[in-house]
């Protein structure tokens, strides 16, 4: 094609999408069916990753458990059995461990099948200044932030493309889209996380695989204990989200195959200001905001895995 005719197409469908967005906003996507499904979540033992093992047990699917924690899965396995799952695995395993994840995927490939749909879930915080965070939790955020998605789509990508069906989640943060005073390194794995989630997605589509969806979530603070003491200037604006709310979110957004999930809905126009206004305007606004004041009080468990 030449320069006109791609230009115009680019024009045509432009139009066409953006009409299909405010559409969207009255008519929502129907729900896909995801019965029969195999469910992996790592860092279910607790907090989101419990929530959305609960939220996926009516659903007639598989759910496959990861955690460090062998009591709070045995707790999240109790609790999704009584909301209706039938068919329900747990696995021990360190996500920062390469080996160990390989070594547990392939364990779970012959014990349950090929996971469809795979949620990232696991995270951990240090919530210390730069200078002051220890080398070895910098790593440590690092490996279970970041580099345990790498370890995770090797494991369970390859399955995904050769039916060219599946889904891909990453439940990322806010923090992964605008940087926050306190979180150097947390933010730096989270945006790690989130351009590895893009390229993987593009890659998909670039080689015709449309058939593996994928999800980016970004939420504000959740209330899970993770982030205990941080605070928020204006909780109208930015308010410190409610698990339950975001579990429901999240399952929602991968039922209608969304891309991304930006939680509050205000954060859609903070990251959209932020690439459009001058940087003195957007220190300004994050000082309105209170974000270089989030962490003042953190008290957080450190090495939570949410």
């Amino acid at each position: 094609m030449n320069f006109l005719l791609e230009t115009l197409q680019v024009i045509v469908m432009s139009i066409y999408y953006n009409m299909e967005a405010f559409v969207r906003l009255f008519i929502p996507p129907k729900n896909k069916n995801v019965t029969g499904e195999i469910v992996l979540i790592t860092g279910a033992g607790s907090g989101i990753g419990r929530l959305l093992a609960e939220k996926f047990a009516p659903l007639g699917v598989s759910l496959v458990l990861w955690d460090i924690n062998q009591e709070g899965m045995e707790e999240t396995s109790r609790l999704v059995k009584e909301k209706g799952a039938t068919k329900v695995h747990y696995y021990l395993c360190d996500c920062s461990d390469k080996s160990e994840v390989y070594r547990v995927a392939d364990k779970v490939k012959r014990e349950v099948g090929d996971v469809s749909i795979l949620i990232n879930n696991a995270g951990i915080v240090t919530g210390r200044k730069f200078m002051d965070a220890p080398d070895s939790l910098i790593e440590k955020t690092f490996e279970v932030n970041t580099m345990a998605h790498f370890w995770t789509y090797k494991a369970f990508l390859p399955a995904m493309t050769a039916n060219n069906h599946g889904h891909l989640v990453s439940i990322a943060s806010s923090a992964g889209l605008i940087g926050v005073n306190g979180l150097a390194d947390y933010c730096a794995s989270k945006f790690a996380a989130i351009g590895f989630a893009e390229s993987v997605a593009l890659e998909l589509l670039a080689t015709g695989k449309d058939g593996v969806k994928t999800t980016i979530v970004c939420p504000f603070f959740i209330n899970t204990g993770m982030f205990d003491g941080c605070n928020t200037k204006w909780p109208l604006l930015l308010p410190i989200l409610d698990p339950d709310y975001v579990a429901n979110k999240i399952i929602e957004a991968i039922l209608t195959d969304q891309v991304y999930l930006l939680l509050p809905r205000t954060m859609y126009l903070i990251i959209g200001l932020k690439n459009i206004i001058p940087v003195k305007l957007g220190i300004l606004l994050g000082m309105y905001l209170g974000a270089f004041n989030f962490m003042d009080a953190f008290k957080g468990r450190v090495k939570k895995v949410e």
